[in-house]
């Protein structure tokens, strides 16, 4: 009885160790840093800021979160800022998920308006944003938010970017209040 106990023990400890070193998820923190509200109520998440998880077999996985203290409660539309080549089409090819509290949003982004001559981008880029909801805040506090799509690619991703160069770039997550 001893000798299945210890050996299903061991078993378990392979596995758990075996699965929490695998080479094809890397976790990317680049800091814990708090984002805050703008005077104007504008919160700007942008990706360089994130900690970031990044899933090579699973890109759709790629995961961005930000800590962000809200002063403001509200409404807040949602909006994904991209740098892309084509103004037409941004080209996602899966979702973009963003989690708040309790609620998410499930969206595949369209070009709702370009920034001209914004300076998160340089030519033959060009900044899109898209709409993609709202949430509702009922008061201020800290909250965490999370980005899921492939397009969350972190700067220390480097190498995977350069095979991407066509493609649109998640540069940023904006929270704008609406007001009546």
């Amino acid at each position: 009885m001893k000798t299945i106990f210890f050996t299903c023990l061991s078993l378990t400890v392979v596995f758990l160790c075996y699965c929490n070193n695998r080479s094809d998820r890397k976790i990317v923190k680049t800091g814990d840093e708090i984002i805050i509200q703008q005077e104007d109520g504008t919160i700007s998440l942008k990706l360089e800021n994130a900690g970031c998880y990044s899933d090579v077999i699973n890109p759709s996985n790629n995961t961005a979160e930000w800590n962000m203290v809200i002063s403001k409660p509200g409404h807040y539309k949602v909006w994904l800022s991209s740098a892309t080549r084509d103004t037409i089409d941004l080209n996602y090819t899966g979702t973009v998920k963003v989690n708040l509290l309790d609620s998410q949003l499930v969206v595949i982004p369209l070009c709702d308006k370009i920034i001209q001559n914004s300076k998160d981008v340089s030519y033959p880029y060009f900044q899109a944003d898209s709409y993609l909801g709202s949430f509702y805040i009922s008061e201020a506090g800290e909250y965490s938010i999370q980005v899921i799509s492939e397009k969350v690619i972190s700067k220390e991703s480097g190498s995977h970017t350069a095979s991407l160069s066509d493609s649109p770039k998640l540069m940023a997550i904006i929270l704008t209040p609406i007001t009546r």
